[in-house]
């Protein structure tokens, strides 16, 4: 029988809701495809057969049939073999045509790490096509391509790398082919790439990072399953507009709000009062939703300005502040304490640095809640305000100093400018 009968065949059956034809039916064009001539060199059969009589222009029936076969439970014993070489048909050149391009950036952590037999500890290890090969559903979903741009451990992630990420990652955005872009990554510093990535990249199309808490050499290790998520989301209609996106246990996060709770567990990234953006279940994406506090800063600078640092706490002296400034940074994120409230001694420090003009802001240390020019005592925050200091708002101090330093190298420096930008 001819492939376009076939396809005729297919879609009365599809019709009927004769699902067991259509498997069978399907099973001969996967057959055709998995000869012997087809095995040795795939890409070359498709290419000498024509376009109305060949396995690529029944794809979307197959695509139908897969769903269909999946959702009603129609793969039995009958069927399993044809079945099985429907699916396999879904990894040839000819049926991931039709299927959405997702980018997988690789860069290192945990997730590409295994244990090292002589350390006994794990170190960076695998790449991201190693990654990749442990997903086979992902095939269901798109065509994933692997730029392993790195794997070094996300201690390591500095400004620089960052630069080099944020390249990457709106080069693949800015091809029309591809839907998203997913960007694995060590979960130390992961809500700080994130963050950098959402003020960095202009796109509608969303950019999901994931991680790992457990590494490769474990049987129960947690890469798998979250870019299996991560997959879903960048294909998924409803995750334009969102921004960058963190997507580990299942749980959504927005960048600027998500932070790491927990050393071990892998429920451990958490977006505090402000809660997850979003779910992922079994049968579908679910968004709560919409984070509205976002901007773009471009990238103008290959080095970014120096912003450090600097922790309040009892009997601090400021000289961490002092000394920060005289070894010539350009800006200062104080992690005061309460609502951005610091002793004298502090509070000294931050005059001295903006008499210096070095910029200032003031965060918290506390988990929730934003940062105001509230209280009028010494080094209250409304002092520090009114000496030329700026407010993170609910930003906590290594995303604010993130805020910061984008803004610097962006030109933007007075007290005024730079509570804008914090306000936004």
């Amino acid at each position: 029988m001819p492939l376009s009968e076939i396809g005729v065949s297919i879609r009365i059956s599809l019709r009927t809701a004769d699902y067991r034809t259509a498997v069978v039916r399907a099973a001969k064009v996967a057959s055709w495809m998995l000869s012997v001539k087809a095995a040795e060199d795939p890409e070359s059969v498709i290419l000498s057969t024509s376009q109305e009589d060949s396995p690529s222009s029944l794809t979307p029936l197959l695509v139908d049939l897969i769903e269909r076969i999946t959702l009603r439970g129609y793969i039995m014993t009958l069927c399993k073999n044809a079945a099985l070489s429907l699916l396999m048909l879904a990894a040839t050149p000819a049926f991931a045509q039709d299927k959405p391009v997702v980018q997988f950036i690789a860069t290192g952590g945990t997730i590409a790490m295994k244990i090292d037999p002589v350390k006994n500890a794990p170190v960076p290890a695998i790449s991201g096509d190693d990654l990749l090969a442990t997903v086979p559903d992902v095939a269901k979903y798109a065509t994933i391509e692997v730029n392993n741009l790195s794997n070094v451990p996300s201690d390591y992630m500095d400004p620089a790398r960052w630069v080099v990420l944020t390249k990457a990652v709106q080069t693949a955005l800015d091809r029309n082919e591809v839907s998203g872009v997913i960007v694995s990554h060590g979960t130390d510093t992961l809500e700080e790439t994130a963050y950098w990535l959402d003020l960095t990249v202009k796109s509608s199309k969303p950019v999901v990072l994931i991680g790992a808490q457990r590494n490769a050499s474990v049987s129960d290790f947690d890469g798998p399953r979250n870019l299996l998520n991560a997959v879903r989301i960048a294909v998924d209609p409803q995750a334009k507009d969102k921004g960058a996106m963190l997507a580990m246990n299942n749980q959504i996060n927005a960048a600027r709000y998500v932070t790491k709770t927990h050393t071990a567990n892998v429920e451990t990234f958490k977006s505090g009062d402000y809660g997850f953006l979003g779910e992922v279940y079994p049968d579908r994406v679910n968004f709560s939703y919409v984070q509205l506090r976002r901007q773009y800063i471009p990238i103008r600078a290959e080095k970014m300005p120096e912003v450090e640092i600097v922790a309040m706490y009892g009997g601090a002296d400021g000289e961490a502040l002092r000394n920060a400034v005289d070894r010539g940074v350009k800006g200062v994120v104080v992690q005061a304490l309460g609502m951005g409230n610091m002793n004298v001694a502090m509070f000294n420090a931050v005059k001295y640095a903006i008499s210096k003009n070095v910029a200032v802001v003031v965060s918290t240390r506390v988990h929730n809640g934003r940062v105001l020019p509230n209280y009028g005592f010494e080094g209250g925050g409304k002092t520090s305000f009114d000496a030329g200091a700026v407010m993170a708002d609910d930003l906590k101090p290594a995303k604010a100093r993130i805020l910061l330093m984008l803004s610097l190298q962006n030109g933007v420096s007075s007290q005024s400018d730079l509570q804008a930008a914090f306000n936004r």
